[in-house]
């Protein structure tokens, strides 16, 4: 059962992004990237008021991703990708990023706070960033 409605293109959208941002970081890293997404389209809180779609995620801006501003990003989505972006559409969350709506990545390590938003670990280049549960209940 997904959490979040979706579009076969929605999923293609999500690989790409996926890939795009971690594919450095591996299958988890990408993963964990899906569940920020995930997390953002859910969410209805601070930055991420009245975003409904994964494409209105993907393509938000200002506060979107860097993403969607290289190339890389507008390739073609793999079958590979694809299964993963299921898998985080799905619902399946992987720490640090379980709850995470925001990510980066930082020439050394994690600060304890982005953006008045605590760090909630970091897996191999990037440092994950969670809400508190009262600011958006959505996303715990």
């Amino acid at each position: 059962m997904a959490v979040v409605a979706h579009t076969e293109e929605d999923v293609k959208l999500l690989a790409r992004l996926m890939r795009a941002e971690a594919e450095e970081d591996g299958q988890l890293g990408m993963l964990m990237v899906g569940n920020v997404g995930v997390n953002r389209v859910r969410a209805n809180c601070l930055d991420f008021n009245g975003l409904r779609t994964i494409r209105q995620m993907v393509f938000q801006s200002p506060g979107g991703f860097e993403a969607v501003q290289k190339g890389y990003f507008y390739q073609r989505a793999r079958e590979e990708d694809m299964r993963l972006a299921r898998r985080v559409i799905r619902g399946e969350r992987f720490h640090p990023a379980t709850n995470a709506l925001w990510f980066f990545r930082p020439d050394g390590p994690c600060p304890p706070q982005w953006f008045n938003q605590w760090n909630a670990g970091r897996f191999k280049a990037h440092c994950f960033y969670a809400p508190t549960r009262s600011n958006c209940p959505r996303v715990y």
